[in-house]
């Protein structure tokens, strides 16, 4: 077993590679020469696939995972853990967004035996635009306030996870992995680590921000049944305005100083509020739907055509309940799964 392994999605990553690896190398020095870093690539356009595979030849420590399709980066980061082999596995960006200096004190800690999870939590989200920010706060604030377990505030997908807490999460029957949720979910102690996050290292994020809200939206859904609940008190307090405003209405037509023909705009205006409503929470209901929909079809969640670099692989019926990915291309170096 590798005692360190590196989780790094990557989307048409050709500019930020290099430098990561040049950087992450010169760190990984003062920590062990056993660890693994696991490209985990959903399709580019660009020469990502053909940058790996060539630094995969000169240094076998270096490995790539290709999916068929664009599963995202949830899917792509969930392949890698499937895929590692270390003791200890650092899930982390190759935009250096998540620097890697923050790495030794992250093993430090984790060697140290009192913590299985090592959580880097941002001072600031200052390099963030501030629709970003928003919906940030929005998402952690209302998880926090309705989920049954807490999710660290300003802390991505950045963290350092034990091979118990990484088996732990396999396990889970999840088809949308929301990684912050899920480790909040199986526990175990954990320790935050605060970090400056700098800009970028080179090119432009490929995560956007619809993508962000999206996953923030799907966090809400997965932990949190408080939507559902907000639906019914928002039935009964519209119910309630209605009431109010319809003895209002009596009432001014009773003492004459309101007339129901100048109301039609008002009327018109609550009409469309209501809907509105009603639309809302219809949507915040198929969500829901849509999300039991998804669970009971038990597609797996990523899907390799390539491996590059794993002398052993996964298949479904050796690790466990989640759908994992067979490769139904080439493994290079090395055969398939015994």
């Amino acid at each position: 077993m590798t005692e360190l392994s590196l989780v790094v999605p990557v989307y048409n990553e050709e500019k930020a590679i290099p430098a990561y690896l040049e950087t992450v190398r010169e760190v990984l020095k003062g920590v062990t020469d056993d660890y693994e870093i696991i490209f985990a690539m959903d399709p580019s356009t660009d020469r990502t696939e053909e940058i790996v595979v060539a630094e995969n030849a000169a240094d076998p420590r270096v490995k790539l995972l290709s999916f068929s399709r664009r599963f995202g980066q949830p899917a792509a980061i969930w392949g890698g853990l499937r895929y590692s082999s270390g003791r200890a596995v650092v899930v982390m960006d190759v935009d250096m967004q998540d620097p890697p200096d923050v790495i030794p004190e992250m093993v430090r800690i984790w060697r140290e035996g009192e913590y299985k999870v090592v959580i880097p939590q941002r001072r600031s989200r200052s390099g963030d635009n501030p629709i970003k920010r928003v919906v940030a706060y929005c998402a952690y604030w209302f998880i926090n306030k309705t989920a049954t377990v807490e999710i660290p505030r300003n802390a991505g997908d950045f963290r350092l996870l034990d091979r118990l807490v990484v088996d732990e999460l396999l396990k889970l029957n999840e088809t949308n992995a929301f990684l912050k949720g899920l480790t909040a979910i199986v526990g175990y102690r954990y320790k935050l680590l605060p970090f400056d996050r700098r800009p970028r290292s080179a090119g432009d994020g490929k995560y956007f921000v619809t993508g962000n809200i999206f996953i923030g939206f799907n966090g809400v859904i997965a932990f949190s049944g408080a939507l559902l609940r907000l639906m019914t008190v928002a039935g009964f307090v519209m119910a309630g305005l209605a009431l109010l405003a319809s003895i209002g209405l009596i009432a001014g037509k009773i003492s004459g100083w309101y007339q129901f023909e100048t109301g039609l705009a008002t009327l018109g205006v609550l009409l469309t509020f209501l809907t509105g409503c009603q639309f809302v929470g219809m949507g915040i209901l198929g969500a829901y739907i849509g999300r039991i929909y998804e669970e009971t079809k038990r597609r797996p969640i990523f899907i390799v055509e390539k491996a590059v670099g794993f002398r052993c692989l996964p298949f479904p019926e050796e690790a466990g309940p989640l759908p994992a990915a067979r490769s139904s291309g080439a493994l290079e170096d090395g055969a398939a799964g015994s």
